[in-house]
Formats: structure tokens, sequence, C-alpha cells
């Protein structure tokens, strides 16, 4: 599996590089892509099928000019800014069949990003827990959240980790979600998610030693994702369907 650790400087290209590289790897094959990057300014992504006024305080982010889109995967809301640290795993379905279908994939992916933060925060296995369907947690308390989309060859499996970011400001762009998870039990996103305050470098290297990544991506499809980013991520008919 090949690294990417690459950041661009707009909402819209960072979604729109999963989505080219999704497709890049279902069209020319290869063992798949391992990517990180940082958001340098604070943006809401709602999941593919998430309606914006039932997840989002639309008021308040035009307010202060927080931009709103709409992510090709599915999953929840999310508030993104500084102090998140986003992976996004392009891999191969083909195998051994841990992949083969959306709950297996959920299994797998997430077994092996706990075990790998459970060694890098070095606590007891029982504290670090997957829960929900795709969610870390650290004694209930949520620092990652994931989704994935998948097409006959390839799925892409991303999510966030929460290393310094600012929560409480999660309460001023987001609603409580129109769907929790049980273990939430209605907590507000403050008491519900926590960070890890871990170096982000300390965390790209333990998900890379669980991934077997191995040398750098040299191919990236730059053009896609500049064509998807102008064409889909800015557009209004994107961002706001639901």
């Amino acid at each position: 599996m090949k690294l990417l650790d690459l950041s661009f400087q707009s909402p819209a290209e960072n979604l729109a590089c999963d989505e080219a590289l999704l497709d890049y790897f279902e069209e020319h094959g290869g063992d798949g892509v391992l990517r990180f990057w940082e958001p340098r300014n604070y943006f809401v992504v709602v999941g593919y099928a998430n309606e914006v006024a039932k997840e989002v305080d639309v008021p308040s982010c035009e307010a202060d000019e927080i931009p709103i889109l709409r992510r090709c995967s599915g999953g929840g809301t999310v508030l993104q800014g500084p102090g998140c640290l986003n992976y996004s795993l392009v891999a191969p379905i083909a195998g051994d069949g841990s992949l083969q279908n959306i709950r297996s994939a959920n299994q797998f992916i997430m077994e092996r990003n706990r075990a790998a933060l459970k060694l890098k925060l070095r606590i007891e296995s029982s504290k670090v827990e997957v829960a929900g369907h795709t969610d870390l947690v650290l004694d209930q308390a949520k620092f990652s959240g994931n989704a994935q989309r998948r097409k006959k060859h390839f799925l892409l499996f991303h999510g966030t980790f929460l290393l310094n970011f600012n929560i409480p400001l999660i309460e001023k762009y987001l609603r409580m979600p129109s769907k929790q998870p049980g273990y939430r039990q209605n907590r507000s996103h403050e008491d519900f998610l926590m960070n890890l305050n871990l170096p982000a470098v300390e965390v790209k290297g333990a998900l890379c030693n669980a991934w077997g990544v191995t040398q750098p991506l040299n191919v990236i499809p730059r053009d896609a994702i500049a064509l998807l980013a102008r064409d889909k991520y800015v557009t209004k008919e994107w961002n706001f369907k639901f």
C-alpha cells in the first residue's frame, strides 16, 4: 500500500481528492493508498444522505462564513478544522473476504485501527473500543468517526481523529444528530467527544505500521481532483441536494 500525505488549501479539494483516488484505483488497479490530510480552516461536512437543515445550524454557519459541504460517503455530519487529522484508505476489495461487504469491512478496518491506537496510547485494550458501527471511543468518549463508499473493485474508508480540536465550537454549528448510536445516550457534543492530545505524526506512524505502508504514491490524479472540486464539491446543487 502506498502513502499520500497531502492537504489542500480548500475544503472542496480535500473532499474531491478522496473521490478521485477511489476512481483512479478503480480504473487502474493497484495495492491502494493511505492518505492523510489536515484542514487549515473550519468547515462542516455532511454525510452523503444527510439533510442539511436537520444536522447543521445553517444561520450560524452563514453568519460566520463556515462553508457547508457534502462528502461522497455515508455517515453523520462533522465539523472539520485545525486539530483534526483525517485519513483515507483506498483498498482493493478482492482478497481474503474481509472487505467483501459493508459490515465485514467495518469490522476489519475498525479493529485494525483500534489495535494501532491502543498501542500508541499505551493503555489497556479494553478501554479503546469500537462503538456504534464505525466509532472509536476511549471510556465511551468518541475520538474518531468513520464512513465508507464502495465500488466494484475498491472501497474508500475514511475518518477523522480528534487530536487537539476546539470541541466546544461544534455546539455552535451542528445540531444534535438526527440519528444517534445507542451508546451516545443523548449526550451533547461536548460531553460525547474527546481529544486524543497526541501529535499527528504519532497517529500517522501508528496507522502506517498497521496498514503496511511502504512507499509514497507517485501518481496523483490532480486533474480529476481539480475537476471534481470545481464541478461538484463547491456547488450548491451537490452540497444542498438534501
